[in-house]
Parts: structure tokens; sequence; C-alpha cells
């Protein structure tokens, strides 16, 4: 990889601006740009990297009350038409966006210990800003109390629309086409930031969402046809284990649809009317359904028919504690390691912070006032869509979450608006639903029937991609290559290209 450093013309009106004294500028260092060179796939690819903080500015005031850390790579365009460009980030909440961009989408990936070229990125089709929210990576609020403002549901979103408003803006970029996309997590705040921004008039064409689907619309009867679904996900992972007879599924695909079939033919009409059927009735539907998803009848509870997605983690590793987010390992699982991603930040990027990169490396390592660090972002988290939520509230609200045996967060207030009400206000928006067929917190095949009760032409807006890979699809190898192909043909549809 080549590199050179830079100074663009928006790095020069920063400094500037801070030696006429303005406030707002006088303490937060320019960008930071440097010129690189990769190969993809045997093709040279050149591009630039600005490294740097957004400020977040309070409307009233101007005054910033956060900066946000990104690093934007941004390529030339091979036909004189704009780029898109594809504004990234992970989920937690508390989550860098190291994980996606430097495991999966960046010009660069870590491999082991040390950076190579990345065959896989999406930086062919489309640029690309990886966003840290506020309290992760090198990005802060001006204050633990000005945090507060950031570190809502809703305020969450209101900040990382306002990021890629100001982002846009300053950077000349108020025609380009855009596509949001974020991760798990982060996958919510995506619709509804790509929901506000179209609000607002920006281009937004493309939108992804990442191991998970927050933000569709509900179709009638969901929560039963879903759980009943729900069974060629757990058939995946049944096989996986070498739990399955072969009559039940030899290979991934086929165990997926033999379950669904079933559940379709059998076990959502049981659960219709689950009060008429008796107890010899109940025990077939039972040893039946155990038989479907690798597990033993004793397991499944006669009375509802159902297992929770938690119990069903917890048995099918036969006693072994699994990992969360991924069916295939046990805990305590080890993330890959992304410092030398941090590394290369600082050093092949240019942007010699000295604050700790929040996420992977230790908080404790800079300096907290009195020695007190704050925890992780995530434990101070304000788990509402509305301002002004009590504890009370918010408390009540995770309880009645997680009577549902659940694997994920509860919060207090409405839905946001997302990716249903994006589609909405603009009829050509593409979404793609990426999910692998390991990942616990979501289902492959509760994504398919999502896609097929769409009204048109929304189904015809959305496409649903299952992958063999956990929630962090870009782990493997075979997904993150497939997960590529489809990202860089959304960055196509957004740009016009019609290959």
């Amino acid at each position: 990889m080549k590199r050179t450093t830079l100074t663009s013309g928006l790095a020069a009106a920063l400094i500037a601006a801070s030696a006429c004294g303005s406030t707002a500028v006088a303490h937060e260092p320019a960008p930071v740009i440097t010129t690189h060179k990769i190969k993809v796939r045997g093709r040279p690819l050149a591009y630039t990297a600005e490294a740097g903080r957004q400020p977040i500015r309070d409307v009233a005031t101007g005054e910033a009350l956060g900066h946000l850390f990104y690093v934007a790579y941004r390529a030339p365009s091979r036909d004189g038409k704009l780029r898109p460009i594809t504004f990234i980030w992970n989920g937690g909440p508390g989550r860098s966006a190291a994980s996606l961009h430097f495991e999966g989408a960046g010009p660069r990936r870590i491999e082991g210990a040390t950076m190579v070229d990345n065959a896989d990125t999406w930086l062919t089709d489309s640029d690309l800003v990886f966003v840290d929210p506020v309290a992760t990576g090198f990005s802060r609020a001006v204050s633990l109390d000005a945090e507060k403002a950031f570190t809502s549901w809703v305020g969450d979103v209101d900040a990382t629309t306002e990021f890629v408003r100001a982002w846009v803006l300053t950077h000349g970029a108020e025609d380009a086409p855009l596509i949001i996309a974020g991760q798990s997590y982060g996958s919510g705040r995506a619709g509804s930031v790509a929901h506000n921004l179209i609000k607002r008039g920006f281009d937004v064409r493309g939108l992804a969402l990442i191991s998970n689907t927050t933000g569709f619309a509900t179709y009638p009867d969901q929560p039963l046809i879903a759980l009943a679904l729900h069974t060629g996900d757990y058939a995946v992972a049944a096989l996986y284990y070498k739990r399955l007879a072969p009559q039940f599924g030899t290979t991934p695909d086929e165990a997926r649809l033999i379950a669904e079939q079933w559940a379709r033919e059998v076990y959502l009409p049981a659960l219709r009317n689950l009060d008429r059927l008796d107890g010899p009735q109940r025990q077939a539907i039972a040893s039946e359904l155990a038989s479907h998803i690798g597990l033993d009848p004793s397991q499944i509870d006669e009375q509802t028919l159902r297992i929770t997605q938690s119990r069903f983690l917890g048995a099918i590793g036969g006693g072994k504690r699994l990992y969360y987010s991924d069916y295939r390992f046990e805990e305590p699982y080890t993330h890959p390691p992304l410092k030398s991603g941090v590394t290369s930040i600082r050093h092949d990027l240019g942007y010699a912070s000295d604050l700790p990169y929040i996420d992977i490396e230790p908080i404790e390592d800079g300096f907290a006032p009195f020695g007190v660090a704050p925890g992780p972002v995530n434990s101070r988290w304000t788990h509402s869509t509305v301002h002004g939520a009590t504890p009370e509230q918010i408390k009540g609200a995770q309880a009645e979450f997680a009577k549902l045996g659940a694997i994920g967060m509860g919060k207090y207030g409405p839905n946001l608006p997302g990716a249903a009400q994006a589609m909405a206000l603009k009829s050509n928006l593409k979404i793609l639903v990426a999910h692998g067929a390991y990942d616990p917190l979501g289902g492959c095949s509760m994504d398919a029937e999502l896609g097929r009760q769409l009204p048109e032409p929304q189904r015809s807006q959305v496409t649903m991609r299952c992958y063999l890979a956990g929630h962090a699809i870009y782990r493997d190898a075979p997904a993150r290559a497939q997960f590529a192909n489809d990202m860089r043909a959304l960055a196509r549809s957004a740009s016009g290209d019609p290959r």
C-alpha cells in the first residue's frame, strides 16, 4: 500500500478559521487526508483517506456538544458519474465502526495481526464513511452532561442524522447519492437516519440493514408466524451440531426448507388451535418439533409447544454455553483483535490522536480526573425513544421485553420511524437485508417471511440475503465475499449502473 499525506482545502479552511479565533474549531485538529493505492483482485485502486472529527453543534448556540470521529475513503469516478457515498456504523449501542471497517468493508483488512489489501472492500463501487458514535472510538461529547444528548435511542438517531447532514454539506457532496448501512443495533439507527435524511431532502437511494430487521412494518399475525417459521433457523443450527436425522436435511438449505414446510403445514396450525389440542396431539407436535430442531422432546413445553430463543441456545450445544451472537462458538468468545486497525489510523492515515480508541483500547489508559474513568457507554444508555423518560418507565419496558424470552434490549416509547417510513417517502429506495444463518440474534427464515409479507411495491424494493455466517457476517471469508458483492450491487443500483 502506498501512502502520501496531503492538506486538503477543507483542512486549510479549518486551520485558517482557527487562526482567526473561531471558538467552534479552535481546539479541534483539522482532518488529515492521505493518498493510497491497493490492489483488488489484481486491479489497482487509488483512493484518498480522510480521518477527522465532525462537530455536532447545538443549533441554537452553534457550540459543539460533541465530536464524531470518522474515516472517509473516496476514489475517482471511472465514468464521470457521481459515486455514491455509503455511511457505515456498527451497533451495540456502544460499538465503534472498527469491526465493519477493518474486518469487512474498508480498503484494508486485518488478517491475523497485520493489515492487508481487502479484496472484498466496498470501495470499488462506493465511497465509504465509517462513523463512530459518541463515547466510542475517538468520538467524545464535550462533557458527561452533554453526552446525555447523544446516548438514548432518540438522541443517537438525531446526532447521527446531523453527522451525515453536516458531513455532506461541509464536503460539497449535496448531489451525491447516499447509502446508509448499519449493523445490529446500528441497523435500526440506519433506517431511522435514512428516513430523517429523506425528509430533509437528501438523495438517499440505498439502505443496508445488517444482522437486524428493525424498522419494517408488521404484518397480520406476525408474532405467531415468525415464531413458527423460526423453526427453519433452529434446524440449520441443529444440523451444524449433527443433531438432525438425515430425513430432516443434510445441507443447511435442505434443513431449512424441510423445517419451514413442516412449520407451515403442521406447526403453525397447531399453534393457532392450541386450546383445541388434546394431550396426545400436543405430545405428537412436541415430538415432531424436537426432531426438526435437534432437541429431545422433553425439552419442548407440551403446554405451549414453544421454545424461546434463549432456551434453544442453551439446549442445542449439549450443555455448552454458546456465544449469544453465533451458534457455532462457545463462551467466552474472543473477538478477532482490532488493535492493528487503530495503529493504522494513527500511522498509515496520520490521525495521531492520543485519546484511547474506546471499544479497542482501555479507556483507563487515558487521563481520568480524580482517577475515575467512565464505564462503557451502554451502561449509561437511556433505552427510550422519547425525551424525558423516567428510569421507572424504562425499567418496566425492559422487564416486559425480557418476559418474551428474546435476546436483545427493550425500550420505552413508540418505535422511531425507520425503514418502512423511509420506503414510503421514497419509492426508488433499495434495501438490502443481510443476515447470518448462525446468528441467534435474528433469523433468515423469519427474514424471508417478512419479505414475502411486504406489500407491493415495497416487496420489489427489498432484497433479503442469508449467508453461512454469524452475527458478524464478514468473519467468514466466503460470506464476506458474497456480502461484498451484494453491497456493490446496491451501490451500482444507487448510481444507476445497470450491471
